[in-house]
């Protein structure tokens, strides 16, 4: 191969410049040259074809910072189907055009639904990317657990995810965590820890809401910021059992700090925060807010009662507080672990390209003896029996639903992530530039302002 593209496509993640870094590095020591398309897909179907020579004289350009947040290629929810016969059409005839060899994609699910057609014209490899660390497998045969349930009187199906496994070792994952999830639990955990103290401070109940539509993991995450109580989708909110462990906590402590999951559910598989669901352009629902709803069902069931003798004077109302941490969860400079992973997936991405594989998605294993490594698995290994890639969910393992926590084999999970997941780097450049003097001066220089310098078009 003498020339391959990249895109970035779907939402932000703090590890998408590392894993275009780690590509082009890569294919700068192939003498490989790289262009990258402006916004996602959508930069590939527009007439221009807007794209950025990466490497000229095989020398990554100094706009691409792996230390900062976001992607300089810019993003979209712009996606391909099989069913896209025209701009499948256009979309090679530019590829053609640019004399693209391959194509690298930074993504997940719904980059690989958009890859997987263009990859039966040109050779085309994942480096996955996303926050909620659901791209992947808790073990090779999970798709096959997935049913489809007829409705009783209704046209149409339900899905259903029928776990085969009480048990999974740390080995049997595929793709163990996903760049920009470390930094997500990163900002997560903080923003627990800077609640308690309110909470502490003023007797309250404070209900932090994180991302995760379908899939748990920065809430488990969140355990490093020591909450007393973490709310998942994958298990179905007891208000029960909720209530009585708010009461436990709060007669002990006279504070509580839940963190819930967005996408938590109640036992009749309604989202919590979805009641009057709208929808965000890639068709996901864009949820009202589940911290909003758990804090009027608590409101209900505490009563005043409980917070009188701690908070006297005071409304009782007043004693439960949500916080929504939202799009922070996904910007800024990504720590260390998504830095080095995130370039090492770009890389890996680049290889396959090189070796001649296509649909193939780059992936981190993890084995007890050796640590992190590279591998790779098949883009149709992830999809189940009708072709549907599924959000990998929490396993049953990592969470104790009895203590409303993380379980023992969830923090043997986390463990070789977190562990060393902050570099000194990292704290040196909280010291010396997010209170640099010449940040009162200066605005903020954006990278889109140097990268439209380097746009070519057709």
């Amino acid at each position: 191969m003498k020339r391959i593209g990249i895109l970035t496509a779907g939402g932000d993640t703090p590890a998408l410049n590392a894993t275009i870094y780690g590509a082009v590095q890569r294919a700068n020591a192939s003498n490989v040259e790289v262009y990258g398309f402006q916004r996602g897909y959508a930069g590939l179907l527009d007439p221009r074809a807007p794209h950025v020579h990466l490497n000229p004289l095989f020398t990554t350009i100094p706009e691409l910072d792996p230390c900062k947040g976001g992607t300089l290629l810019g993003s979209s929810r712009t996606y391909i189907d099989r069913d896209s016969g025209e701009l499948l059409c256009t979309a090679e005839r530019h590829l053609r055009q640019l004399k693209i060899d391959g194509l690298v994609c930074i993504g997940g699910d719904g980059t690989i639904n958009g890859m997987q057609p263009i990859a039966e014209f040109i050779p085309c490899t994942l480096a996955p990317k996303t926050i909620d660390n659901d791209l992947g497998l808790n073990y090779i045969d999970e798709p096959n657990e997935w049913l489809r349930r007829p409705i009783d009187q209704h046209p149409g199906y339900r899905e259903e995810h029928v776990v085969s496994r009480d048990t999974i070792r740390l080995e049997d994952i595929i793709n163990y965590a996903t760049p920009g999830y470390a930094t997500a639990v990163y900002v997560v955990a903080q923003c627990v820890e800077r609640i308690r103290t309110t909470a502490e401070s003023h007797r309250r109940v404070a209900i932090v809401e994180v991302m995760g539509r379908q899939s748990g993991y920065i809430a488990l995450g969140s355990a490093y910021g020591q909450p007393d109580i973490i709310l998942i989708p994958e298990v179905p909110l007891n208000l029960d059992q909720l209530e009585a462990k708010v009461r436990q906590i709060y007669e002990l402590q006279q504070h509580v700090v839940i963190c819930v999951g967005e996408g938590v559910k109640d036992n009749d598989g309604q989202e919590l925060g979805a009641t009057a669901p709208t929808f965000d352009p890639a068709g996901n629902i864009r949820y009202s807010g589940a911290a909003d709803a758990l804090q009027k069902m608590l409101a209900k069931r505490l009563g005043d009662e409980m917070f009188l003798e701690n908070r006297s004077f005071e409304p009782a109302s007043s004693a439960l507080f949500t916080r929504k941490i939202g799009h922070t969860q996904r910007g800024g400079r990504p720590i260390q672990f998504d830095r080095f992973y995130a370039s090492q997936l770009g890389g890996k991405a680049v290889d396959l390209l090189l070796s001649g594989a296509s649909n193939e998605v780059a992936t981190i294993q993890y084995e007890s003896e050796h640590g992190f490594t590279l591998c790779s698995v098949r883009a149709n290994k992830l999809r189940d029996q009708w072709g549907e890639i599924h959000p990998r969910e929490v396993h049953p393992s990592m969470y104790d639903t009895r203590r409303m926590h993380l379980s023992s084999f969830g923090m043997e999970y986390l463990k070789p992530i977190f562990t060393n997941a902050i570099g000194w780097d990292d704290m040196e450049f909280c010291r010396t530039q997010m209170f640099g003097p010449g940040n009162l001066t200066n605005r903020y220089q954006s990278v889109v302002t140097d990268i439209r310098k380097r746009i070519r078009y057709l």
